[in-house]
């Protein structure tokens, strides 16, 4: 059964005002409601550069893609919303029949909690005695609340325990936590068998605690998508399963097994859909999927630009736009968007649709470019000195962005369009998020 959400206060958003701390819109609409500004039907030459745009029918794409991907292969999926930190987002997940939303810290539980996610994984370890008790209030404050948390340490079940005895009465529910399951230069996770068979022995003797699970993420330790590497992550996977079996649950507990990211989630079901036939939930957490790329995911998900899995490939629901502000030397452009802006680390952007604000005319496909260089507020544009000069001052590009993670956070309202190869798409939302 997949997690409920607020609707109420997501569709609520459409009422929040929009101010000067939208870079994504013009002073023209300050003041307005999201609501009032989408009435007016705004295009995409209304709004000023630097850019970060969705798409419509690529988010939509992606997310229902995932979502019979996951039911075709027999497990279930509870994206990481950290990708997006966006409510209006997870709610498009949630709507697809995702079972929980997948977040990193306590922080983002309570941007869930203020939009009524009534079910969260936080992929990672909480052991501040603070945010513990939080957490215990909330649960018991809503029956309906669940969430599971992680540990991969017995010093850590410790820390859990002592929290939470400290101040959680007798009788109250339990905190689910799984265990999670490392690998060899990886990231957190106990590192071996039996190290992660006595945290959970630990959890299952804790009073406050409810071991539900096993975890891990084998992005961390993954080696390339050649077969050598494939087969790594099926090791990794293969040795979660085991610590899974080898654990003590209690007898109504279905508990959980989750693993997979982006990049080799069919890897991962390859491995562990067939314990769902043995009543554990298998769980898939993949995140970037659902705006994709035009870099890093375009070239390592199994459904990206070479398909290593059945089902439909994903499309790329982000783009950058851009304008030239300068060309101080012969095959040399500056435009106005840098590392504040648009993501880095896994790939610079891509040249892709040049509009020419010279002439007017629509845009147009571009070759013979390319992004050397971010400054923080500048972009480095490189083409062929030799022969006719493809842009001037004041044109506008498109440009495919690598790494979802690290650029929603870039901006604190994202516009959404009909059709990012339209000459001048329509603005058909503003997507809020919290970071």
């Amino acid at each position: 059964m997949s997690a409920s959400y607020d609707a109420a206060a997501v569709a609520a958003l459409a009422d929040q005002r929009v101010s000067w701390q939208d870079k994504a819109l013009p002073p023209a609409f300050w003041g307005r409601t999201v609501a009032d500004v989408l009435a007016e039907k705004p295009r995409l030459s209304d709004l000023p550069t630097p850019l970060l745009t969705l798409s419509a029918p690529g988010l939509q794409h992606n997310v229902a893609t995932l979502a019979r991907w996951c039911a075709d292969h027999g497990v279930e999926l509870a994206p990481h919303g950290k990708t997006t930190m966006a409510p209006a987002l997870w709610a498009q997940q949630l709507d697809a029949g995702a079972w929980a939303i997948t977040l990193a810290n306590a922080f983002q539980l309570g941007v869930a909690r203020q939009y009524g996610v009534s079910r969260v994984m936080i992929a990672n370890s909480v052991i501040s005695p603070m945010q513990l008790r939080w957490i215990a209030d909330e649960l018991a404050a809503d029956p309906s609340f669940e969430v599971l948390v992680w540990a991969d340490s017995v010093r850590t079940v410790e820390l859990l325990e002592a929290a939470r005895s400290a101040y959680v009465d007798a009788g109250a529910r339990r905190l689910d936590v799984l265990v999670e399951v490392g690998g060899a230069d990886g990231r957190t996770g106990a590192r071996d068998t039996e190290t992660a068979l006595a945290v959970g022995a630990a959890i299952a003797a804790a009073s406050t605690l409810r071991l539900a699970g096993v975890a891990g993420y084998e992005g961390a330790i993954a080696h390339g998508a050649d077969e050598a590497g494939l087969e790594h992550v099926r090791s990794y996977v293969r040795e979660l399963a085991a610590v899974h079996r080898g654990l003590q649950y209690e007898a109504d507990v279905v508990p959980v097994v989750s693993a997979g990211g982006s990049a080799y989630f069919e890897q991962v079901a390859q491995v562990l859909a067939p314990l769902a036939s043995e009543g554990a939930r298998v769980v898939l957490r993949s995140g970037a999927y659902i705006a994709h790329d035009d870099g890093y995911y375009r070239q390592h998900s199994p459904l990206g630009s070479t398909p290593r899995t059945d089902g439909d490939r994903l499309v790329s629901a982000m783009h950058g736009w851009v304008r030239i502000t300068s060309q101080p030397e012969a095959g040399l452009a500056i435009f106005d968007a840098g590392k504040r802006d648009l993501p880095y680390d896994e790939g610079l952007p891509e040249p892709q649709l040049l509009r020419p604000r010279s002439t007017g005319d629509g845009v147009r496909k571009v070759e013979g470019m390319t992004v050397t260089k971010l400054n923080d507020q500048h972009g480095f544009l490189r083409f062929s000195p030799d022969g006719e000069t493809p842009l001037v001052i004041g044109d506008e590009l498109r440009v495919g962005l690598s790494h979802p993670c690290t650029a929603f956070d870039k901006w604190g309202l994202v516009p959404v369009i009909d059709d990012p190869e339209a000459d001048d798409p329509v603005v058909v939302d503003l997507i809020r998020t919290f970071f």
